[in-house]
């Protein structure tokens, strides 16, 4: 079977379409002068099992709760992503790609979860034992708080949301996420 010129167009053009269809309305911008990362990045400390703490709720990730995000080396040197949510007691999961931008110390990386289609993904600040981490990018629309363990203590917590708002981000933004 033989494509015409008009059937190649769009199904080049469909990735476009899946994409904003997906991605929906981006929220409101939490920050307006999103700061540099703080802090280099050593990927065999940063790679292994997240749990999401709290987000400014993007559309794709709407009603997640349960959320965590998994990296590992792959062999050609990018960086394999496992993203898992549930919502409404189903688990999905999303498979994705990251680089490391060029002197950037590790500390930002490009995300792909759609074949070509990178996005920004910069690790603000963490802390000196990677027990925390605080991910954003630079419209100010996105931020996400990880930490190592699914239920971080009262301390962790309030260090993480105090570094935030050190940051510049709106923390009435911030949905916690739920990890029960």
């Amino acid at each position: 079977m033989t494509l015409s010129a008009t059937q190649k167009l769009a199904l080049s053009l469909l990735p476009f379409a899946l994409i904003s269809a997906c991605a929906g309305k981006p929220g409101p911008v939490g920050n307006n002068a999103v700061p540099e990362p703080a802090k280099a990045v050593e990927l065999d400390r940063y790679l292994g099992k997240w749990f999401e703490m709290a987000r400014y709720e993007a559309p794709f990730q709407k009603g997640c709760d349960g959320v965590t995000a998994d990296y590992s080396m792959r062999k050609d040197g990018k960086i394999k992503v496992i993203n898992s949510c549930t919502k409404e007691g189903k688990t999905t999961t999303a498979n994705g790609k990251a680089k490391i931008v060029e002197d950037s110390q590790n500390a930002k990386l490009k995300v792909s979860f759609f074949g070509p289609f990178y996005g920004d993904y910069w690790v603000l600040d963490r802390a000196e034992d990677y027990s925390w981490a605080i991910v954003g990018e630079p419209s100010g629309r996105y931020l996400w708080m990880l930490t190592r363990q699914a239920q971080p203590d009262t301390q962790v917590r309030a260090l993480i949301e105090a570094r935030v708002k050190e940051l510049g981000y709106d923390w009435s933004l911030v949905r916690v996420t739920d990890q029960s």
